[in-house]
């Protein structure tokens, strides 16, 4: 499955979600997207500890995005703890305070739902392990709008919730490991 017409990449995880994240991205090159993501973590995180964790295994710039921001191709953006990562209308990023999601903030949901809003059928979304329901409703909007959807083997999973809550709720395009996530997308853009 070819993904030309995406332009933009969600990711978002929960419990396991940080060593999924560290195996696909040991295997992934520079992607022509931006790259978005939310991983659940407790709301006094570290700012950059996440993010230095990450980077040592990701080619591409790892930024954790503390105004709004004008995303761009071959970056990563990831949620700062205690607050959600937006997509805006005018395709910023935003940064809110709002209440908790699904226990959470960052929430994927939030993510996942705006990016829909904003990008429609131009977006790919990927959920990972997790042991809420975070995410689920955010990839049938993502799918309803036209996006491609993908989540982790929950064979693979640490905590298999996540990705089985969304496969209950909407079709998934893809299910695959973490190093067949990153092989995917290596090709899917070419």
């Amino acid at each position: 499955m070819r993904l030309k017409h995406v332009e933009l990449l969600v990711i978002g995880g929960s419990a396991g979600s940080i060593r999924a994240v560290r195996n696909i991205f040991q295997y992934l090159e520079i992607l022509p997207v931006p790259v978005l993501m939310t991983l659940h973590r407790p709301a006094q995180d570290s700012e950059s500890n996440l993010r230095q964790v990450l980077q040592t295994v990701c080619k591409m710039p790892i930024i954790e995005p503390q105004t709004t921001t004008l995303p761009q191709p071959g970056h990563v953006y990831l949620a700062p703890p205690n607050r959600h990562l937006t997509v805006e209308p005018n395709r910023m990023l935003g940064l809110s305070d709002s209440p908790l999601v699904h226990y959470s903030r960052p929430a994927i949901d939030v993510l996942f739902v705006s990016a829909a809003d904003v990008y429609g059928g131009n977006i790919l979304g990927i959920l990972l392990t997790g042991a809420n329901q975070d995410g689920a409703m955010g990839m049938k909007l993502l799918k309803d709008a036209g996006g491609t959807t993908a989540v982790q083997d929950p064979a693979e999973c640490m905590i298999d919730t996540m990705p089985r809550a969304a496969m209950a709720l909407t079709t998934i395009d893809r299910i695959l490991t973490t190093r067949q996530m990153a092989e995917w997308l290596n090709n899917a853009f070419v």
